[in-house]
């Protein structure tokens, strides 16, 4: 009997030891304090996309514990713990371990500490290091979840998605990018990037200690000095935070969903964007910065411009003269150029007078990277800014920039580029002898302008009567107006439209014209069986064009002021909009009085036709449901900040969210979309309109609407993608409660898996429908200033950031609609989701 009982101790024990050792087998992303990671073993992160191990660069006899990502080549190491304490390679017998203190250290083959994470732990602590899907490895407590160290605190030559670079001022700390010595030498080379002491900000270069490069300053959506950053900015999107009371200010950027991105520092000091797409073969480099000789820093010298497509490549500015004629011929522009003629405060005190009526004056520059060391002032205006500059002698140039305001240089002008599109206007201070010359030269050029301009109005005239003459003859009476080319209006209807009476001549219009007979033969006449759905100015229907091509197509009603203003939002502002999380515009039909948009067509039609359908919803699983919020969430950040226009749509809803063939979310419906100035906080208007449910507290009420409103709807529909109820009909009869109150309420007891559609529990992660009902829970806030922007929102949404306590949120919809129902006396008003609009906000 005591033999028996011996083996089936012997054989529990054994089975006790294979389930915990498959247990931690399958914990691949971790390593608890009890555990090594050995030459040859790795990490993986949760979704495969990081990989941890010990590796040797080409031709290197050295070993180096790194992350790299996994499965794509060619290998990319982002990160490198001892990079200046290698490890021999002929070292098979070094480790990864937790060593008594709760560090995180790597041992030789003689147990000797190579690389210490050296910060303190303390002792009552559980610890373990795992490396997350973003490619960070943090050491933390397994139970509070503390953190201790995280890799992304001591960035190597890679830039991550949620690491920062900046520093701390308090501190002192810095967080910057170091390259490598060279692809087989992972040690600090000569090249590290990071931000200015001085704000706003810009990122730097610097060859060990010497200014290398430079980006300009970031005035809130991107840096100046990179006037090709737009066309970038769907790929690398950068966010600037900032916080006083802990002194940190650095940059991060948002990760994508939709490919893996990266920004490198090379041992060359360039710096390149590199993407990968799901199924591409190999990394592809996006874009390059530092492009010698003029990114370089101040390679012209002070006060001389550096032009890429120019010989000679520097030369001085207008009033000034290279400082050594002889290096200038040389090509050493290094000296750069001093003024020639001073100005005349300068000559005040040398018993030179100025003639009567001279004073100093400014010469516009345009498209420049600004000068390096401007001090910033909050005015308010450019005549402000310039009226600053010209009472102080030492002010030698001015500029005001939108996001940053004036700008004011004194002494030299340092490292400024020519550029052949976009780029900044400098005005340049100059004597007023200078500007007598450069005015003479002007004048005559005048003259000579408005005397050709003259004749050839004179002829064109000719024409142009001939023309409508001969448009009368043939059309009857009729003549085709043409906006940009584009899209013909009738003279019996456009000569009295509201819409072109107020179309604007800086309202570009870059549409093609379809015919309309081309319209009603791909809607078979807009027959009934062909509507799609019926919207708050019209319906819509779907058609399909004699090449195959399937369309969409608006009719909106033209009997109204709004139909016909929608029809101008649309055409005007979509038209100038391009991004993947926006519906496409295709082109447009005015023809008598039918007004028509035609879109591309989405054949899963709109999001609430599986949101809400009982039959269709299972469809929606929780991965395609956070790529429809984060796609959402782009598309609106395009609209408030990335796009040429800065956008409010002010109707965000699940019914304006539209689906592609792989159920990708586009923002639709632009027809109350509104614009605002970069610098515009709020935007007041006497006609509310939109759809209860989703319109903010503050525009509901008082008829103010800013980008914060838009965050007010995107949470509200954030609310309804995770719960999969509307909030328009949804009340939670026990306690009275709408569906953002219920949310509250759910979150505030820890119960917040509670509000999650049933239907999700098969494909739900916890920790993104927590995070999603947190930030949710934010954006829906009374408050405006209390919501969160939409570039905090995408980075809130892709990372482990902590967030603030979202507050109850107290504005009921139903009680609004009481109020606007009783300003309009109308008795039959209900709380079903409808689109409306009051002549005046309450």
């Amino acid at each position: 009997m005591g033999f028996c009982q011996a083996w089936k101790i012997l054989l529990i024990s054994l089975l006790s030891y294979c389930i915990i050792q498959s247990y931690y087998c399958n914990a691949s992303d971790a390593i608890l304090q009890s555990q090594k990671l050995l030459v040859g073993d790795t990490l993986t992160s949760a979704s495969q996309v990081f990989e941890l191990g010990f590796f040797s660069p080409a031709n290197s006899s050295k070993r180096y514990l790194g992350i790299w990502f996994k499965n794509i080549p060619p290998r990319k190491v982002v990160w490198v713990a001892n990079r200046e304490s290698p490890l021999n390679v002929s070292d098979s017998a070094a480790s990864l371990s937790i060593s008594k203190n709760g560090n995180l250290v790597i041992l030789d083959g003689v147990q000797n500490v190579i690389w210490s994470s050296n910060v303190y732990v303390p002792t009552n602590n559980t610890v373990e290091v795992v490396l997350l899907d973003s490619g960070n490895l943090v050491l933390k407590d397994n139970i509070s979840g503390q953190c201790f160290f995280e890799s992304f605190d001591y960035p190597c030559d890679t830039f991550l998605p949620g690491m920062k670079i900046g520093f701390n001022r308090i501190t002192g700390e810095r967080w910057l990018l170091s390259s490598w010595q060279k692809e087989s030498d992972p040690s600090p080379g000569n090249f590290s990037i990071g931000i200015s002491d001085q704000l706003p900000s810009q990122f730097f270069i610097w060859n060990k200690s010497t200014p290398y490069y430079r980006t300009g300053e970031w005035n809130g959506l991107k840096f100046i000095g990179l006037p090709y950053i737009d066309s970038a900015a769907y790929i690398v999107q950068f966010v600037f935070q900032q916080d006083f009371q802990q002194g940190t200010a650095y940059f991060t950027f948002l990760p994508n969903t939709s490919f893996l991105t990266f920004v490198e520092l090379q041992s060359t000091g360039f710096v390149q964007v590199v993407q990968w797409t799901d199924g591409a073969p190999a990394w592809e480099v996006y874009a390059k910065m530092v492009h010698p000789p003029c990114d370089i820093y101040n390679t012209c010298g002070p006060s001389a411009i550096c032009s890429k497509n120019k010989y000679p490549t520097c030369s001085c500015l207008r009033g000034f003269v290279p400082r050594s004629s002889d290096e200038w011929s040389r090509g050493n522009w290094t000296g750069g150029c001093v003024r020639q003629t001073k100005l005349l405060c300068q000559r005040k005190g040398n018993g030179t007078s100025p003639g009567v009526g001279q004073q100093d004056g400014f010469l516009k520059f345009s498209g420049l990277k600004l000068p390096d060391l401007a001090a910033i002032f909050r005015l308010d205006s450019a005549s402000e800014c310039e009226r600053l500059c010209l009472n102080n002698c030492s002010c030698t140039a001015y500029a005001y920039v939108a996001g940053i305001r004036c700008m004011v240089w004194s002494g030299d002008l340092l490292d400024m580029q020519d550029y052949s599109y976009s780029g900044e206007d400098l005005f340049l201070r100059l004597a007023y002898s200078e500007l007598g010359k450069r005015k003479l030269k002007r004048a005559l050029f005048i003259c000579a302008a408005v005397l050709s301009s003259l004749f050839l109005g004179i002829a064109l005239y000719c024409l142009l009567k001939n023309k409508i003459y001969q448009t009368g003859q043939k059309g009857k009476g009729t003549i085709s107006f043409r906006i940009g080319d584009s899209c013909n209006i009738s003279k019996e209807y456009a000569l009295e439209s509201f819409w072109v009476g107020n179309l604007k001549k800086e309202d570009p219009i870059e549409l093609p014209l379809i015919e309309f007979e081309l319209i009603a033969a791909a809607t078979n006449n807009f027959k009934v069986d062909n509507k799609l759905g019926e919207g708050g100015f019209g319906p819509v229907f779907k058609g399909k064009l004699k090449g195959g091509q399937e369309i969409a197509v608006k009719r909106l009603s033209n009997r109204t002021g709004q139909g016909i203003e929608e029809f101008k939002n649309e055409i005007v502002l979509i038209s100038k909009l391009q991004h993947r999380n926006l519906v496409r515009l295709l082109g447009c039909c005015i023809e008598g009085e039918e007004l028509l948009i035609i879109y591309e067509y989405m054949p899963n039609r709109s999001l609430d036709k599986f949101l809400f359908d009982t039959s269709q919803k299972e469809l929606l699983d929780w991965p395609k449901r956070f790529n429809i919020i984060q796609g959402v969430a782009r598309g609106l950040l395009y609209l408030h900040r990335d796009s040429c226009l800065n956008i409010i749509h002010r109707d965000l809803k699940v019914s304006n969210i539209l689906l592609d063939e792989e159920m990708n979310p586009k923002i639709s419906d632009f027809g109350l979309a509104r614009t605002f100035q970069k610098q515009q906080q709020l935007v007041h208007t006497h006609r509310v309109a939109g759809t209860y449910g989703y319109m903010s507290p503050e525009y509901a009420l008082r008829g103010v609407f800013s980008e914060k409103s838009d965050v007010f709807s995107f949470g509200v529909l954030l609310l309804e993608i995770i719960s999969g109820k509307k909030n328009s009909s949804f009340h939670y009869v026990e306690e009275n409660l709408n569906l953002l109150n219920y949310a509250w309420k759910l979150w505030s007891e820890e119960s917040g898996l509670d509000f999650m559609d049933g239907t999700l529990i098969n494909s739900f992660s916890p920790e993104e429908i927590t995070r999603c009902l947190h930030v949710g829970l934010l954006c829906v806030q009374e408050c405006p200033r209390d919501r969160p922007t939409m570039a905090a929102i995408i980075l809130m949404l892709n990372s482990e950031m902590k967030c603030s306590t979202p507050k109850q949120p107290t504005f009921k919809f139903e009680t609004y609609l009481d109020l606007a129902c009783s300003a309009k006396d109308n008795d039959k008003c209900s709380v079903n989701e409808f689109s409306a609009s009051l002549s005046q906000g309450r």
